[in-house]
């Protein structure tokens, strides 16, 4: 249903603009795109390794070297209908929930310029949660061969439908611009839906000189049926079971997300860095992740080094119903329910980092990057990977090998 709703934005879209084109003498149309081929290895064969949470398999125990963890093709097109009106559709091909690569609406939005400084969109967009949230799979766009997990996995719906606002100001030698929005997504995953409702973004992102400031501010409510009906089966276990669910249950909660960002790039080097927790009074809890990376150009190439982590500040276990209470059969239930629930609360991302990479630009528009993670899983988390086996261990090392061609065109 949210496909289909997806594709029948980008079609309305594209029949409302070329209805308008019928009245207007001098329209214009852009047509661009951008790619990855990627490839990557890890050295855990019992789970896989995904840059997308809700992607079905990976690198690892699925595949020891996998092409499908950042390959991506994505294209583009921008209509000019008027010099105050455009519209844009951009579609992106990578690998889903469901094992395809069927291609999917990434941006589908009108745009109105009301003035050279304000302007207003309708459609589907982008959250600007993080430095590089519009652009983060344009991966030739970023210093990576994928933006840090530890930060950009806190918010599980990236897009929205719905409508922002742009202003820009400036102050002495800075250009400020305003970013507001209010909308609700989805996303698909192997076994169910997410679905993130009536949630509003702020962002203020300040260029001055070499200087980036970023700062962002949303909430949205998440829901998920499978959640719901986990927690109603808690429920079934009278007051206390109840105490539980309501403790943990994600719907009808909102979740706030902060997000800072800094970055100072002279032209010969660069240093960035984000800082970002996500809030939650439900299972989701309270999770803060930051990373920091610089890189040196040096002609062609770019060595860099990126370190980041991610902490779960909320606990992360909890001791569940008192099996001793009931009678078996339910005795029993309540100990796999326990179990279930520790295992949703310990899978959030608790991990350190090391990134070591090379980027060399070898043509315009066109630019080979080498990457290695060392990830440290800490207090027995699983570093977000799927697939698990039984003889998978949480905690540990976790080594990583990436290579990507990425492209723009």
């Amino acid at each position: 249903m949210v496909k289909q709703a997806s594709w029948l934005c980008a079609i309305m879209i594209l029949i409302y603009s070329s209805e308008l084109l019928a009245d207007n003498a001098s329209p214009s149309v852009k047509f661009n795109g951008f790619g990855t081929l990627g490839i990557t290895h890890s050295d855990e064969r019992n789970a896989d390794f995904v840059a997308d949470p809700f992607a079905s398999e990976g690198a690892g125990y699925s595949q020891d070297w996998s092409a499908e963890v950042d390959s991506r093709l994505g294209l583009q097109g921008t209509l000019r209908i008027t010099p105050q009106l455009s519209s844009v559709v951009q579609v992106v091909s990578e690998k889903r929930y469901d094992g395809s690569f069927s291609p999917e609406v990434e941006w589908a939005n009108i745009q109105y310029e009301a003035t050279a400084n304000l302007s207003f969109r309708i459609g589907r967009m982008v959250q600007s949660s993080f430095l590089a949230s519009e652009h983060r799979k344009v991966n030739y766009a970023t210093p990576w061969v994928r933006p840090p997990q530890e930060v950009y996995r806190l918010i599980p719906v990236a897009n929205f439908d719905g409508v922002d606002m742009h202003y820009r100001y400036y102050i002495g030698r800075a250009t400020n611009n305003v970013s507001v929005n209010f909308g609700g997504g989805s996303v698909n995953y192997q076994t169910g839906r997410i679905d993130a409702s009536d949630s509003w973004g702020i962002s203020h992102r300040t260029q001055w000189g070499d200087t980036t400031l970023f700062a962002s501010y949303g909430e949205l409510k998440v829901s998920a049926d499978e959640l719901s009906q986990f927690f109603d089966v808690y429920r079934l276990f009278g007051p206390p079971g109840e105490a539980i669910a309501s403790r943990y249950e994600v719907d009808g909660k909102r979740t706030g997300l902060l997000s800072l960002g800094i970055s100072y790039d002279p032209g010969s080097w660069y240093v960035m860095g984000e800082w970002a927790r996500s809030s939650s009074p439900s299972l989701l809890g309270d999770n803060e992740g930051a990373y920091i990376s610089a890189g040196y150009r040096i002609a062609d190439w770019t060595p860099y080094v990126s370190v980041a982590r991610a902490t779960a500040v909320s606990n992360t276990s909890d001791p569940g119903l008192n099996a001793a209470l009931y009678p078996s059969p339910f005795a029993e239930g309540a100990q796999v329910l326990n179990s279930a629930l520790n295992g949703l609360l310990s899978s959030r991302l608790q991990q350190n980092s090391l990134s070591i990479g090379m980027r060399w630009d070898l043509r315009p528009g066109m630019a080979l990057t080498g990457q290695y993670d060392h990830i440290d899983m800490r207090f027995n988390s699983s570093a977000g990977l799927i697939n698990q086996q039984p003889e998978f261990a949480p905690g540990g090392n976790i080594n990583l090998f990436s290579l990507a061609l990425d492209f723009v065109f």
